[in-house]
């Protein structure tokens, strides 16, 4: 965190203070979970649904926290306040506005926010010192816990912002202040507690409204509504994508072992990129972190390198297990339409040049109201065009129910259903060298578990 001393933080967030030094300098950054407290930390104590932060606060102290953030004086260092969430957003609110030598990057979308700051804070550390979200801090206390981790160094703060409800990213906004906006795509992420595309859409251009009249707007040109966002404004507007009319794309596609090999283009000139993130869609990612890389004066080739040499970061995230002939993919994080129609294509490509067969283990996509029977139903149809061999449905039926697949027309896709991961694992025992299992659904679905039971199951059997 940027310096403040000790009675500055009190009088920001209206706190009494206990047994520290008015005079102390403070430099630490934030955490809420006391099991990741070390030396150089602080402690907040946040609400929960099941427990009560004050009650790990002296656990936190005892680990290394220099003080806590409280509710209650628990007789250890500490800043007392009435509400630490919202003391929290009010200390981050003001180091934001003290941090004019940093430049603040806003990242939304229906999906792809994660691998897109990842890859952003890659590239942008060879200007200088960045700070990203550590996993998916997304709302309002990840939002303030990132910038909070910013010191007098850093030169540029990548903020990801999440939304449940209108008016989310706003808020967000209020905090962060962004100077540049990126808007990846507006999907069916949500779909459920949103109603349509268009609320979706009003939503993700929060950001985009909330820029400063010189901001700039890095759009995605991978649905009708994103590119349409800060129209009539004076704010800069740079459109990513495929088609040649985009002011940064990717030219001359193409695909080894399931990774994207392109020419990133832009008015600063042309140079390849050879991703190591698996999967066509990371093409869009990678083009929406460039572009942003691009606008703070960043070279296209040194921009193109970065891309290159990305690895990723974030866990079960398109992860590639190879053992034994046997490739899994663990793409078990998050699903919605979008993200699994863009796995199954990552499958098929995968399988084709290993020769074995392909399998999509798919559980249920979450939060998709009342288009949720339609929308497994079109993944499971899309199983089929494609060529998929295997269709298995672990917990739900929703991909199978209304799918009628006659070898008559061609359709030769095999599906299964098992109710639990345990009944999925023993019948998955027919899988054979050179097959390539996709492992996907919601986070809520656990599938993870599954991805690595598969995993050591095979380690076995093979020795």
């Amino acid at each position: 965190m940027i310096r403040l001393t000790v009675a500055e933080i009190a009088q920001i967030i209206n706190a009494e203070i206990i047994d520290l030094d008015p005079a102390a300098v403070i430099s630490e950054y934030p955490e809420i979970d006391s099991r990741k407290i070390s030396l150089g930390s602080f402690f907040v104590a946040l609400p929960g649904e099941r427990v009560d932060g004050n009650n790990y606060a002296k656990e936190a102290i005892a680990k290394g926290a220099r003080f806590a953030i409280t509710t209650v004086n628990l007789g250890i260092p500490s800043f007392v306040v009435a509400n630490a969430g919202e003391a929290l957003a009010t200390l981050a609110e003001v180091v934001r506005a003290r941090m004019t030598h940093c430049t603040f990057i806003g990242i939304t979308g229906s999906h792809g926010k994660t691998t897109t700051k990842d890859l952003l804070g890659h590239i942008l550390s060879i200007r200088g010192e960045c700070v990203v979200p550590s996993g998916s801090f997304n709302n309002e206390i990840g939002v303030p816990l990132t910038i909070l981790h910013c010191t007098e160094l850093t030169q540029f703060c990548v903020v990801e912002m999440g939304a449940r409800h209108m008016g989310d990213i706003t808020n967000l906004c209020k905090i962060a202040k962004p100077h540049i906006g990126i808007v990846l795509v507006v999907g069916t992420a949500h779909l459920g507690e949103f109603g349509s595309r268009e609320a979706i859409a009003r939503t993700k251009s929060e950001l985009i409204n909330s820029l400063p009249e010189h901001g700039v707007a890095i759009l995605g040109s991978y649905d009708a509504l994103t590119p349409l966002m800060g129209e009539g404004s004076s704010r800069k507007r740079i459109i990513f994508g495929e088609k040649s009319s985009c002011d940064v794309r990717a030219a001359d596609l193409e695909f080894r072992e399931g990774l994207a090999h392109f020419d990133l283009v832009s008015v600063s000139g042309r140079a390849p990129v050879a991703l190591r993130l698996l999967g066509a869609h990371q093409v869009a990612n990678a083009l929406a972190a460039a572009a942003t890389a691009l606008e703070v004066g960043i070279s296209i080739e040194s921009v193109a390198a970065a891309l290159s040499t990305a690895e990723p970061r974030s866990k079960w995230r398109m992860e590639l297990h190879d053992v034994d002939e046997l490739l899994i993919i663990n793409d078990s994080y998050n699903a919605n339409p979008e993200s699994v129609q863009a796995a199954l294509r990552t499958l098929v490509l995968l399988t084709q040049e290993r020769g074995g067969s392909s399998w999509a283990i798919l559980g249920k996509m979450h939060e998709l109201g009342e288009s949720e029977r339609e929308e497994h139903l079109q993944i499971g149809r899309l199983a089929s065009e494609l060529g998929v061999d295997h269709l298995v449905a672990v917990g739900t039926e929703l991909y199978l129910d209304g799918l009628h697949l006659d070898p008559a027309d061609g359709d030769e896709m095999l599906t299964h259903y098992f109710l639990t991961q345990e009944e999925a694992l023993e019948a998955l025992a027919h899988i054979q060298r050179g097959d390539v299992l996709l492992v996907k659904a919601s986070r809520a679905e656990h599938l993870d578990e599954l991805a690595e039971k598969l995993l050591a199951k095979w380690q076995v059997e093979q020795e």
